[in-house]
């Protein structure tokens, strides 16, 4: 094994992934390290600033990938203790159960996966009460069985948003609560306690939280996994390569490049790997040898592909009446998730934004010259804008991939058309109501600050599926407990292992997984 430093487990990554792994095997007293590329995410008013934040992207990684004609694009990645989910929207949605099974789509179909809906319905149950999930299962008539309630109520509409809620029900429709992940104890009329972490406050998607009260890995699972004599947390370690055994089978050592142009390595019984989907699969090409040519757990030739990302709108309503709502994000809608009386295939879900505000507005205003009446100012129109987010699902193609230039910068090939009919019908299903929800006819504006400017590549949130589990090893590089076929004592933890994407946002998913996997190598070690 060599003589640097030696651990039961190492997981590289600190997200929804790594970071819960990370809080699973913490009481088990095995000795763990964590590896995180980035530091501490710092606390400062730019934080809450909406030009910092997205105009400038003051907090995104410094890099820049590269699209499949070799332009240069700036990925929506924070590296950070918490990964991304430092900056998601909190939105802790689980699968439907017909998402684990084969769902035909329009321009093709969505996998089914090794495991079924109950083999991780109870991990959805814990991660719902691990991550403070708000929410009221029963709501939603399409949702799978639950195990239990969640263990916080739901965050309430405020008044524009509840006559949104009940707008949408006289027409037939099934609005609930939309479950989010945040530290709020609310008082009768729904406002924050004087003493609640989260202050329901407008700041809640896309931005980091100032007073911590968003559940993020960091906050939930990474601080009080620290807390255990035998965790510990490297930062500023970028995982440049694994190594194995001369067999092949055996993950022996893992490279790391600290500060200053020091390098060092670690060993453990196992390596876990949590980097995201889009740099899980680099550092697993990345660590090719001669017995893995084409990279580690690849033997199937699947690593960095079937890249996923989710088919997403950001659209901003102009209400008649103002909109004074500063929490939004607390509605969401999925009568047309799996199909419509006029469509037979699924067309995904509409929920809830975070608030818009003048600054990102203004960000957007040179895309929507004579799309809006001239004489209306950007704060009047932020007064009056109501915010969602339209999300279809991303089939996985072989093509959509991650790959490696000759000279190591990441390339990402994407098909942006791949499965859009279904968005499509979605973006009309809401612009056909408007007129009865308060808003004006026809005007639905593309929000694309969330989307990186309007480019769907840059807008890697959502990124899954490049390290695809499955029960066969020609076609899938993990097996069903997340380890990789070809190797002994290598797993992966984040959102590479989708076999689909279905249409929600993944973090849930990934953390409940974390937790399955958690046990299973708690089980493995003992």
């Amino acid at each position: 094994m060599g003589d640097f430093p030696h651990y039961d487990v190492i997981i590289i990554g600190t997200g929804a992934g790594g970071g819960t792994l990370a809080h699973r095997l913490a009481p088990s007293g095995k000795r763990v390290l964590v590896l995180e590329r980035g530091d501490y995410l710092p606390r400062e008013r730019d934080n809450w600033d909406s030009t910092a934040v997205f105009v400038k992207g003051k907090y995104r990684a410094p890099e820049f990938w590269l699209d499949k004609d070799g332009n240069e694009f700036p990925p929506e990645v924070n590296y950070y203790v918490g990964g991304n989910t430092k900056f998601y929207g909190a939105a802790l949605f689980r699968l439907r159960p017909e998402d684990f099974g084969e769902l035909r789509h329009h321009d093709g179909v969505s996998p089914a996966w090794p495991i079924r809906y109950e083999d991780l319905e109870p991990y959805y149950t814990e991660a719902e009460h691990l991550y403070l999930v708000h929410g009221r299962h029963g709501e939603d008539p399409w949702e799978g069985p639950y195990s239990g309630q969640y263990a916080y109520p739901p965050v309430e509409h405020e008044p524009r948003i509840q006559q949104l809620s009940d707008d949408l029900e006289k027409r037939g429709l099934h609005p609930f609560h939309l479950p989010i992940g945040v530290d709020l104890t609310q008082d009768a009329s729904g406002g924050a306690t004087h003493s609640s972490v989260c202050i329901r406050c407008n700041r809640v998607d896309g931005f980091p939280c100032l007073v911590r009260g968003k559940s993020d890995a960091q906050v939930i699972c990474v601080e009080p996994a620290l807390r255990h004599p035998n965790v510990e947390l490297v930062t500023n370690a970028r995982v440049t390569r694994l190594e194995t055994d001369p067999t092949g089978r055996s993950v022996t050592a893992v490279v790391a490049q600290l500060p200053g142009a020091e390098q060092a390595r670690f060993s453990g019984d196992i390596v876990v790997v949590a980097c995201g989907a889009v740099n899980s699969a680099v550092l697993l090409l990345l660590s090719a040898n001669d017995r893995h040519p084409g990279g580690l757990a690849n033997s199937s030739d699947v690593v960095g592909r079937h890249y996923m990302r989710h088919n997403n709108l950001a659209l901003m309503a102009i209400s008649k009446e103002p909109n004074d709502t500063q929490f939004q994000k607390t509605l969401a809608l999925h009568d047309w998730y799996l199909g419509a009386d006029d469509w037979d295939y699924p067309l995904g879900g509409i929920q809830m934004l975070g608030k818009s505000d003048a600054e990102q507005i203004h960000g957007e205003a040179p895309r929507w010259a004579g799309a809006v009446a001239p004489d209306m100012p950007f704060e009047v129109l932020a007064h009056h804008a109501v915010d969602f987010w339209l999300c279809g699902e991303d089939l996985p193609q072989p093509g959509n991939r991650v790959s490696l230039d000759t000279d190591g910068r990441i390339r990402l090939t994407l098909d942006e058309k791949n499965n859009i009919a279904g968005l499509d019908r979605l973006r009309h299903k809401l612009q056909h109501m408007l007129g009865h929800l308060g808003m004006r006819e026809h005007h639905l504006l593309p929000h694309s600050i969330y989307l990186h400017k309007g480019m769907p590549i840059g807008a890697t949130a959502h990124q899954a599926g490049t390290v695809r589990f499955g029960d066969d090893p020609a076609s899938s590089a993990l097996d069903v407990n997340c380890k990789a076929h070809d190797l002994d004592n290598l797993y992966v933890v984040d959102t590479s292992f989708f076999p689909s994407i279905g249409a929600v946002n993944p973090s849930l998913t990934a953390i409940a997984n974390a937790l399955r996997v958690g046990d299973h190598i708690v089980e493995r070690l003992s």
